[in-house]
């Protein structure tokens, strides 16, 4: 099985104060993989099914997306809806990062098959702690080979 230093990681968000917070506290957790930035979910979905302005790109497999809920074109959750419904993507690992809370829309992201949900904290230290704890989690966490 790779490791998470094989993984190339797909952040998806539309906030790019967020983004940059995000991959910032990654690398300060010691994080060093590919990081491939996406401020929508319809981009996301070209990305990963080699469509649009994608069709030629290559993204080498394992993959593992941070998928925010709140995206402009297509949201969060019809992203994960689609990647885990789809043979070609339903082993990538999704991480959702986003700032909603509420019980019912975290069992609904786990229902739809999500690996991990994250509530992002408001404030920029805490913030920055759980993506420092996030990369701790990452550097330790074993994915699945892709096809």
């Amino acid at each position: 099985m790779p490791s998470i230093n094989e993984v190339t990681i797909v952040l998806v968000e539309d906030n790019e104060g967020h983004a940059r917070l995000i991959e910032k506290n990654l690398r300060r957790a010691k994080i060093s993989n590919p990081i491939t930035k996406l401020e929508d979910g319809q981009l996301v979905l070209d990305y990963l099914f080699g469509e649009q302005g994608y069709v030629n790109t290559l993204h080498h497999p394992p993959l593992l997306v941070l998928l925010d809920l709140n995206l402009p074109v297509i949201d969060g959750y019809r992203v994960l809806e689609k990647m885990k419904s789809d043979d070609r993507t339903k082993t990538i690992p999704i991480i959702v990062l986003t700032t909603t809370d509420d019980a019912h829309e975290i069992n609904r992201c786990y229902e739809l098959g999500c690996n991990v949900y994250i509530t992002k904290p408001v404030e920029y230290e805490e913030f920055a702690e759980a993506i420092a704890r996030l990369g701790l989690f990452l550097s330790v966490v074993m994915l699945p080979n892709e096809g």
